[in-house]
């Protein structure tokens, strides 16, 4: 998808729910119209990460029609983070949330974000990308670990932790976009938007 002079779409369609998602789009500059795309994750299944938050980001693009009258980008993600071979989605409770803050303590895992981004004009193309960052944590005392729980800072997030809130200061390297960990890689926003 080509746009003139490497120019932003002022306005594009965002297929999440996610405010963290909308905030960065907001931070470049483009002003979102949510419309989440309501899929059912579970029936999307793959051994591979990269894989997965791909084909999660192309079928809610695809789950989400483009606005009456008007022919926007449909932008949707999907952050997907993996500790070795292990996927970990969203903690399912506080149990499943204190087992992944246990296996990423101390540990590099990779958090790997699928963008994928269908052009105005035409809704059969799908252009789709990822992004990857490698994130290390320190070890985590118990009472770190029940602190962060109590905050519910969890919940509702892939791996089982923001690194723009608590979890921050826990992490003792950082390899890759920041904006990726977050939900969202600007840069490779940017370049499938603009190239």
């Amino acid at each position: 998808m080509a746009i003139a002079n490497r120019r932003l779409p002022a306005r594009i369609v965002l297929a999440s729910a996610s405010p963290r998602r909308e905030e960065l789009l907001r931070q470049i500059g483009i002003t979102p119209i949510v419309r989440p795309a309501n899929i059912d994750e579970s029936r999307i299944r793959h051994d591979d990460p990269t894989r997965l938050a791909v084909e999660l980001a192309v079928a809610k693009a695809r789950a989400i029609a483009p606005p009456r009258g008007e022919d926007l980008p449909i932008l949707a993600a999907d952050t997907v983070v993996a500790v070795g071979n292990e996927i970990l989605e969203k903690p399912t409770d506080v149990d499943d949330a204190r087992r992944m803050l246990r296996l990423l303590s101390g540990a590099q895992h990779t958090v790997i974000t699928g963008v994928a981004v269908i052009p105005p004009h035409d809704q059969s193309e799908v252009h789709s990308k990822c992004a990857e960052s490698r994130v290390v944590f320190g070890e985590l005392s118990g009472d770190e670990t029940e602190e962060y729980l109590a905050s519910e800072e969890w919940r509702d997030v892939a791996g089982g932790y923001r690194i723009q809130g608590l979890a921050a200061r826990y992490i003792t390297e950082l390899s890759g976009s920041y904006s990726n960990v977050v939900g969202l890689p600007l840069h490779l926003v940017y370049s499938i938007l603009t190239g």
